[in-house]
């Protein structure tokens, strides 16, 4: 089957941005939930997203919420987005049909949910100014977005330069993200409020492994593909 990526330098800093996304992120979130005192944040109870808040202490969905360096963990979420974008683009060649063209389609809504993540904080301010609906959208859509994005990637395997085991690991992360968010999303409007940071993060990090898989995968497989085009120009010149 033909590839739907492309070849060359472009497809390579494409891939690296993919992967350099989900790592962006991560360390924003670990520099940012380190920075939270009083309460310390717990990732298996509080929202990632409150992550981001960077206003006055406030109780917000039902939390007591207090992120000192809030502005580092929605700068992350807006870099993640905007590198997955443009390493998509990069890496994808849409002139492949229609697949190429969904697995873009996906990334750009998920790095466009995931960035208004970051610029529209889950704040109380922006619920009563009626702002949280940009949040919502974001969050919201990513989380579905994100998650179908892993499984055609997965489902693509070789044609993205997936090995089998990987190709696998993604279809089996997005779906696993898929199955969780309606999980988490009945946390939400239940009030159960138990372990709600796992739940959201059973949805989110899928897609973050995810992206991570396909960056490195594409990345190996254009080494390996340049490796093997100079080798027999190489012979020839020994020759």
């Amino acid at each position: 089957m033909n590839p739907i990526i492309r070849s060359g330098p472009a497809a390579r800093a494409g891939a690296l941005l993919i992967l350099l996304g989900p790592l962006v992120s991560w360390v924003a979130e670990f520099i940012t939930a380190a920075a939270w005192h009083d309460p310390a944040y717990s990732p298996l109870y509080n929202w990632v997203s409150h992550l981001g808040l960077t206003g006055p202490p406030q109780t917000a969905f039902g939390q007591v919420a207090h992120s000192p360096l809030g502005a580092v963990m929605d700068t992350g979420w807006v870099i993640y987005g905007t590198l997955l974008i443009i390493g998509t683009f990069l890496v994808f060649d849409p002139r492949e049909g229609a697949r190429p063209i969904i697995i873009m389609s996906l990334a750009v809504l998920a790095g466009v949910g995931v960035s208004l993540v970051g610029i529209f904080q889950g704040s109380n301010a922006n619920i009563d100014n009626g702002l949280i609906a940009f949040h919502t959208f974001g969050a919201q859509g990513v989380m579905l977005a994100g998650n179908i994005m892993a499984i055609a990637v997965g489902t693509s395997g070789t044609r993205v330069g997936l090995s089998r085991g990987r190709s696998i690991a993604s279809t089996a992360l997005g779906t696993t993200g898929l199955i969780a968010f309606p999980l988490f999303m009945s946390n939400v409007f239940t009030g159960w409020m138990w372990n709600i940071g796992l739940f959201e993060r059973t949805v989110i990090y899928p897609i973050m492994i995810g992206h991570a898989l396909l960056g490195s995968s594409v990345a190996a497989a254009q080494r390996h593909r340049a490796t093997h085009r100079s080798a027999p120009v190489t012979v020839r010149i020994q020759s």
